[in-house]
């Protein structure tokens, strides 16, 4: 991507946009009460501050450059991997959620060492770790120092540094509140920024029609047909799901927010409205490339198709709001990953294994230490993957992490709807299961590379195979294991127990029941038009 120049006017809206989030940082830090923990807001997060930080985690500058790539080449097809996310939203929302606010967990590694024992909380809490570290920190970075080195010319191990700063700032001083009021703000201004983009596109090539006119047919069509290389819509259907589940529903970055709920009502609250705001990832990401497409059908780098747009179409001084906005993109994930990290490690390692009895105090210190040495790792990983010449490293790191979905997926799904799971199946499947699916993924991505090789199934087909062989082999360990049984419908049924403790949150709200039958309503509208 070319180099981007900003206008005296650019800056100064950059800078009143940093102000303004500090300031709302200092104001969220000092509503946290003295003592009180960093790692879940004191269980006072709301259904707006949820749905925004769950949304806010998954956006990216990556993701809007990307989205808008993939636009511009194929249409609105890639959409599926934002409006599908709502069944796996819901599963989090009726299914996940109850369980883990009924048991009073911080950590998801915690809940399952509630089901299967200490040694598989201890196997997923240095798994988290490391994921965290790499698919959210290092390779988060990677893709925003990217844009931070374009604009101010300076070197990506600066660059990192600047986004960290920020972001473990809110994480150290305010913990998840701070994180999630400040996720409002920049969503919001992401979502106003974007839509004008879209708006303005809409406006220039003159209208929806016009629109539709000057692209081809198929770039409106969500399923294609099982012959197409990239989107072949069997694959997508049920090799989804697998990614889907880890993502949404057992992923700590992603699912701190709804732990942190006021209630079990506010938690399903805002997990329907991150359904509804992914919606908006079509119009607001995608459309744009779609759009560059009909008014530069001559663009070479489908990757420069989102700056393209913002450069020609918006006056001095949109420029520099948007660089706010894929700054706050960055700072959004960035800070949820930190807080993420810190929990963890504090709750399931410091706390559980290093000092059990570790005060209030201890405990967030060693948060506030575990953040700044989290970030600088992820600065040391970032440099390294920056410093490796021609690969793409970004797109094998995020193929590489579809890898890690079978077994996790594996495991929950298997934790909370099967009580017959044994501990050792558990086990087996988050080491030698991994062990497995990562083995298939160097196979797939550098040793016989599927673009080399055409005997490979489709990745999202690939994925959902790896799951088969090791809910099979978890099935096959549960059925002929007998030693740990006792013990597990005894960690099962304490878990069970902690919820039924809640037992009046259990039953979703009349208003719950009905948000989310609007929002089934209205996406399976959207697939049906769409199709």
């Amino acid at each position: 991507m070319s180099s981007i120049s900003l206008s005296p006017l650019d800056w100064t809206i950059l800078a009143a946009y940093f102000i303004i989030l500090l300031a709302i940082g200092l104001w969220a830090s000092s509503k946290r009460k003295k003592g009180s923990s960093l790692f879940l807001a004191e269980h006072s997060l709301r259904w707006h501050h949820i749905g925004f930080s769950m949304w806010g985690t998954n956006v990216g500058p990556s993701m809007l450059i990307a989205s808008a790539s993939a636009g511009f080449t194929t249409g609105i097809v890639s959409g599926n991997y934002a409006w599908y996310a709502f069944v796996f939203i819901a599963l989090l929302a009726f299914v996940f959620a109850p369980r883990y606010l009924g048991s009073g967990v911080s950590t998801l590694p915690e809940f399952m060492g509630l089901r299967f024992g200490q040694q598989t909380r201890n196997i997923l809490a240095w798994y988290t770790i490391v994921t965290i570290l790499i698919s959210w920190l290092a390779l988060t970075l990677f893709a925003g120092g990217i844009l931070i080195r374009q604009v101010f010319s300076i070197p990506m191990w600066a660059s990192a540094l600047i986004l960290l700063a920020i972001s473990a700032f809110f994480s150290m001083a305010g913990g998840l509140k701070a994180v999630a009021y400040t996720n409002v703000y920049q969503m919001v201004l992401l979502i106003v920024v974007s839509a004008t983009l879209t708006i303005a596109g809409l406006i220039k090539i003159g209208g929806v029609g016009a629109l539709a006119a000057a692209v081809p047919a198929d770039y409106w069509v969500l399923f294609r047909p099982n012959s197409d290389p990239d989107f072949p819509w069997l694959p997508i259907i049920i090799g989804y799901p697998i990614m889907g589940v880890w993502f949404w529903c057992t992923d700590q970055s992603m699912v701190q927010p709804v732990l942190a709920a006021q209630s079990l009502n506010e938690g399903q609250k805002g997990a329907n409205f991150t359904g509804w705001l992914k919606i908006l990832d079509v119009p607001l990401y995608i459309v744009p490339g779609i759009l560059c497409l009909a008014l530069f059908p001559s663009l070479k780098n489908p990757d420069e198709a989102y700056m393209t747009m913002v450069t020609n179409l918006f006056p001095i001084g949109m420029v520099g709001l948007v660089m706010a906005v894929l700054t706050a993109a960055l700072v959004s994930t960035i800070g949820s990953a930190l807080n993420a990290l810190s929990t963890v490690f504090t709750i399931d390692i410091y706390a559980k294994r290093i000092h059990p009895n570790a005060t209030q105090t201890e405990i967030i210190r060693t948060g506030r230490i575990v953040t700044v040495v989290g970030a600088i790792i992820a600065v040391v990983i970032c440099v390294a993957i920056d410093s490796i010449q021609g690969l793409n490293l970004f797109n094998v790191f995020q193929s590489v992490l579809g890898f890690i979905a079978p077994p996790m997926s594996a495991v929950f799904l298997f934790g909370v709807f099967w009580k017959r799971t044994t501990t050792r199946a558990a086990n087996m499947a988050l080491t030698f299961g991994t062990l497995f699916s990562l083995g298939v993924g160097v196979l797939y991505l550098w040793v016989l590379p599927a673009s080399e090789h055409t005997f490979w199934p489709h990745f999202m087909m690939l994925s959902f195979l790896i799951f088969v062989c090791i809910a099979l082999t978890m099935i096959v360990i549960s059925l002929f294991d007998h030693t740990s049984l006792a013990t597990d419908t005894g960690s099962d049924t304490s878990v069970m127990s902690a919820h039924s403790a809640k037992g009046n949150e259990k039953a979703p709200s009349t208003g719950v029941r009905i948000a989310w039958i609007l929002l089934f309503i209205v996406m399976i509208a959207l697939y049906v038009f769409f199709n």
